[in-house]
């Protein structure tokens, strides 16, 4: 199959060399609204150019939106009206009533559409799942995750990132509903400011924390930080009335023990979010293949990424207000 990539910065060359790496994929053909990156990369590669997104979907089998992220709703409703299938990296849209008008879009047009949230195919994630879902682990009762940068994306991104919880715990939120396999009903999030000022400039934190309560009373607290000078952390600790199951806690851990003669973790530690989910990545562009060729459906819908947005929006009004937030408070597609 041909796919088409929209968008060739970090992520959008890392997606197409994973793709160009399978063997469901016979050729990579890229657009950008910066012509210039897109060429270097197509030379470098061997890939297609085209020169705008209207003439990519004439041309491909599939569409790959990694643009940045005022660009993923315009190209995704492209892609709906061409009945082209599509990979979109999160969030569809960077606000909650276009993410609820693009679930709509979806139903109707009947077009693939998986979005990526990576963590749902890494190893120790879906581990984790099955451990909740066999009762291995009895009934839970709290659920501990962190997402901790080890050190900020650069200043000019944070005005556009939709803040650290629509950028950064949005993973967590995530796959929060695909391990435990419940919603939430009530969040209560703070965050504060300690490093560069130009997160406080966009109104932004460069440190969060929230304590969640899913609707069957299971307490689960989460963390986020773009200061993580140990290395990327990003965690698990799935505890119930029969046992506990942690992800990422391997020897890459980027965490140093306090006690004297333990030599766990022995390293190395990740620093970067596309090493430390580099099989999930590969795992879940091999799963959109699936889903172009009718092998099997979406892993993760925009119905989904929906209700990851809506915990991060309630996140940041409990931020903003002080005060917890009840998820009916906050809108959904029906």
């Amino acid at each position: 199959m041909r796919i088409g990539l929209a968008g060739t910065g970090r992520i959008g060359a890392f997606h197409a060399s994973t793709l160009a790496a399978l063997e469901d994929v016979e050729q990579i053909v890229l657009t950008d609204v910066l012509p210039e990156g897109a060429a270097r990369l197509a030379e470098a590669n061997g890939y297609e150019l085209s020169p705008d997104l209207d003439d990519l979907l004439t041309r491909v089998d599939a569409l790959v939106i990694t643009t940045s992220t005022s660009g993923h709703a315009p190209a995704l409703r492209a892609a709906l009206t061409a009945k082209v299938p599509v990979f979109c990296e999160k969030p569809v849209a960077s606000t909650l009533s276009e993410t609820i008008e693009l679930v709509r879009l979806v139903e109707e047009a009947e077009v693939p559409v998986q979005v990526g949230f990576q963590r749902r195919f890494d190893a120790g994630y879906r581990r984790a799942r099955e451990a909740v879902v066999s009762g291995e682990l009895g009934f839970l009762h709290t659920v501990r995750a962190n997402t901790h940068d080890q050190s900020p994306p650069p200043a000019a991104y944070i005005p556009t990132s939709g803040g650290l919880f629509r950028d950064c715990s949005i993973h967590d939120f995530d796959v929060l509903r695909f391990v435990t396999g419940r919603e939430v009903a009530s969040v209560y999030a703070v965050g504060a400011n300690k490093g560069a000022s130009f997160f406080a400039d966009a109104g932004d934190v460069d440190t969060a924390a929230a304590v969640l309560t899913l609707d069957d009373g299971t307490l689960v607290t989460v963390s986020a930080t773009r200061y993580n000078g140990g290395g990327h952390d990003v965690r698990m600790e799935v505890m119930g009335s029969e046992g506990t199951i942690g992800v990422g806690y391997d020897d890459s851990l980027a965490v140093r023990s306090a006690e004297a003669g333990v030599d766990y973790p022995c390293g190395p530690r990740k620093w970067s979010f596309m090493e430390r989910f580099l099989p999930a990545y590969r795992t879940e562009l091999a799963a959109f293949c699936d889903v172009v060729a009718g092998r099997t459906d979406s892993p993760c819908t925009v119905a989904d990424s929906l209700q990851a947005f809506r915990v991060a929006e309630a996140c940041e009004l409990s931020r903003a207000t002080g005060r917890a937030v009840e998820m009916n408070e906050i809108g959904d597609a029906t």
